[in-house]
């Protein structure tokens, strides 16, 4: 499966002879307001537990991770993936691959609770969000996503900060951990539109985007969706892009790709008219957006549902 999956750059791994355990080897970097660990792991083992007083972020950075989480069932956890844990909550974790020659490596971000909450209110506060007792925070019922272009450039910019040595590396973090929060938030949002879960009834994001997906073939603009949102354009856009941390038009071509992706998993459909179902008025552009989104062409794409 081709998803849209960002990679993080990852650090070095260590030094052979500052390994202190093969399995979960930890390298620690303390800030004053979030602790950066990066775990690597040179043999196979299972069932090692983890677990950390504060909120976490963690990314896969090589390897591959197999997660037992929250009495659900097990799942893979590969690089470009993101799970995020609340406070005190155990995490298993299986290590099916791991070898010398082919280490795993992960970050785990854990994040002071008082950072969170300061970040939390400022949003309340200065951004509030449309509908009544419709608030920032962070689902923790959603806590595994694919990193997006932003998310990635957020983690990466943090481990750049926490592994610095300059003097101004924690008002740096600090700020860089406000837009990590935000960036978790707004793409746990996507994640709930895209699986048809409702997040507030009374928040005009959710009518939007499924005027969206119903709408693919028709030329969509900003005028009618802002009026759709009974909104301003501008207000609309400012809007949207808080909530999804992508622009309307930006939404709308993934939708499109999206609902590509289905028609091509039929190996008798022309790509011509998959074009045109989802959408696109020319061919070669769609081909081309395609590709930049996917990695490889619409007709590869469907070469790989062939059986």
């Amino acid at each position: 499966m081709h998803n849209q999956r960002v990679l993080i750059n990852p650090p070095h791994l260590s030094n052979e002879k500052s390994l202190k355990t093969l399995v979960e080897n930890r390298s620690v970097y303390t800030l004053n307001q979030c602790e950066l660990n990066l775990f690597e792991t040179y043999e196979s083992s299972n069932l090692v537990p983890l677990k950390f007083n504060d909120f976490v972020v963690t990314s896969m950075l090589r390897g591959k991770k197999i997660m037992h989480l929250f009495d659900e069932p097990a799942f893979d956890y590969l690089p470009g993936e993101t799970v995020v844990v609340p406070s005190n909550i155990e995490m298993k974790i299986d290590f099916p691959e791991a070898s010398r020659e082919n280490p795993t490596q992960c970050l785990a971000l854990a994040i002071d609770n008082t950072k969170i909450n300061e970040t939390l209110n400022f949003l309340n506060e200065r951004y509030p969000k449309e509908g009544t007792d419709a608030f920032w925070q962070l689902n923790y019922q959603n806590y595994f996503f694919y990193n997006n272009v932003d998310l990635a450039a957020t983690i990466n910019k943090l481990i750049k900060e926490c592994m610095s040595t300059s003097i101004t590396k924690d008002a740096l973090a600090d700020l860089t951990l406000q837009e990590l929060l935000i960036r978790i938030i707004q793409t746990q949002t996507a994640k709930s539109i895209d699986e048809g879960i409702v997040i507030q009834s009374n928040n005009p994001i959710y009518e939007v985007t499924e005027f969206i997906k119903l709408n693919l073939k028709e030329n969509i603009n900003l005028k009618i969706l802002s009026e759709k949102a009974c909104m301003s354009t501008t207000s609309f856009y400012r809007f949207f892009k808080r909530e999804l941390g992508m622009s309307p038009i930006e939404y709308i071509l993934n939708e499109k790709i999206k609902h590509a992706k289905k028609l091509l998993r039929n190996p008798g459909i022309q790509i011509n008219e998959v074009c045109y179902l989802s959408g696109f008025e020319d061919a070669n552009y769609f081909i081309r957006l395609f590709k930049k989104h996917e990695g490889i062409t619409p007709k590869q794409y469907q070469l790989l549902y062939v059986n």
